[in-house]
């Protein structure tokens, strides 16, 4: 049975999800503003949930229409089959956004939802009362320019919530952020890993497991676990696969820095806990005293700035003693995030590419420096 599933993400990796979801063999894949959408039977949607490096959640689409009444949005959501996926006693919440639309109010939109979700079950399953002790099946509604879409979330805490990392430092960069700029950066399984502002080691973790293909989901639960929609047999097969498709015996090497002691043992304890420890190694070193151990390097790092932790002049600061530590030479190759838009002028050197990201909800510009 193929159903139609949206992977929301952050702004400006869309095309990254849209690559691996195709990779999985998910169909038909289109992508929106911070989300997209594909069609692929119960492997798939275990698969994506596993494998998803980039994506922050996959939500079944139950349906896409437009309403601008009220009315509208109770019939719409009424005549969608809920007693497939909802049993008698579960749980359903109701959240959502709306953009640019007639029904703007959020409130009523949930409580209209609710309802009509309440009076189809009430119809197949022949009772008045629904206690909701059972697992959660949290829905979830967007309505941009009038278009209602209804979703199922079938992953529950976000996927980058990988489970490694119980805590972080005082400004930690989201895992799937972590992944992507990896990722733009062409790291490989034969690539030596640098990040000298590592703070609590997601970079070096997230490179660690993107070089050596291991799936980020491998170690979590997800809520559709709990539903019963997907057999424990499928489940069993996608997490055997990802065991099958970890790479051995791979060249990479990971080396991670940071001015501050306690981020250097966060870092490791984290590292532990994804089991990626083995290919780390972690220092406290100022990054003025940056020197590479190896003749070639694939480096990325997220360094401190002006609107998380330190002043406006000090992170400039950084980024010229950055500029003159990170020279251009054969087999090298810098990816630096940061939201200053004069970055390039304080490194000292435009960037050979540059990519909008967003981490959190700061924009950013992502400088890749590799000629």
């Amino acid at each position: 049975m193929k159903m139609l599933m949206c992977a929301p993400c952050l702004l400006g990796v869309e095309g990254l999800v849209s690559d691996e979801l195709k990779m999985m063999g998910a169909e038909n894949v289109s992508s929106e503003n911070a989300r997209v959408f594909f069609e692929g039977d119960k492997t798939i949607l275990a698969r994506a949930n596993i494998w998803s490096r980039f994506s922050e959640r996959i939500l079944i689409v139950l349906d896409r229409f437009n309403a601008v009444t009220f009315e509208e949005l109770f019939q719409g959501v009424k005549n969608l089959p809920w007693s497939e996926f909802i049993g008698s006693s579960d749980t359903f919440p109701v959240k959502g956004f709306s953009i640019n639309s007639t029904l703007h109010s959020i409130p009523d939109c949930q409580s209209i939802i609710k309802k009509a979700i309440v009076e189809s079950l009430k119809e197949d399953y022949n009772i008045s009362w629904f206690e909701e002790t059972g697992p959660v099946h949290q829905v979830q509604f967007s309505i941009m320019k009038d278009e209602v879409c209804i979703m199922l979330d079938t992953s529950g805490a976000s996927l980058h919530k990988r489970g490694y990392r119980p805590k972080g430092n005082d400004a930690p960069i989201r895992e799937t952020l972590a992944a992507a700029m990896c990722s733009l950066s062409k790291l490989r399984h034969y690539h030596t890993l640098y990040d000298p502002c590592c703070g609590s080691g997601t970079i070096l973790i997230e490179g660690a497991m993107l070089a050596n293909n291991i799936a980020p989901g491998i170690n979590r639960n997800f809520d559709i676990d709990r539903w019963g929609f997907i057999s424990e047999s499928i489940w069993m097969s996608e997490r055997e696969r990802c065991h099958d498709l970890i790479k051995k015996d791979t060249d990479f090497r990971a080396f991670g820095s940071d001015i501050d002691e306690n981020s250097i043992e966060l870092a490791l304890t984290n590292a532990k806990n994804a089991k990626v420890d083995k290919f780390l190694k972690l220092d406290k070193l100022d990054v003025k005293n940056f020197v590479p151990s190896s003749e070639k390097g694939t480096l990325v790092t997220n360094p401190p700035y002006g609107e998380r932790m330190l002043d406006y002049k000090e992170a400039k600061r950084i980024y010229h003693i950055m500029g003159e530590k990170f020279v251009s030479k054969y087999g090298w190759s810098y990816g630096i995030i940061s939201p200053d838009e004069e970055f390039e002028k304080a490194f000292g050197r435009k960037a050979d590419k540059r990519r909008k990201l967003y981490n959190g909800t700061i924009k950013c510009q992502y400088y890749m420096y590799f000629k």
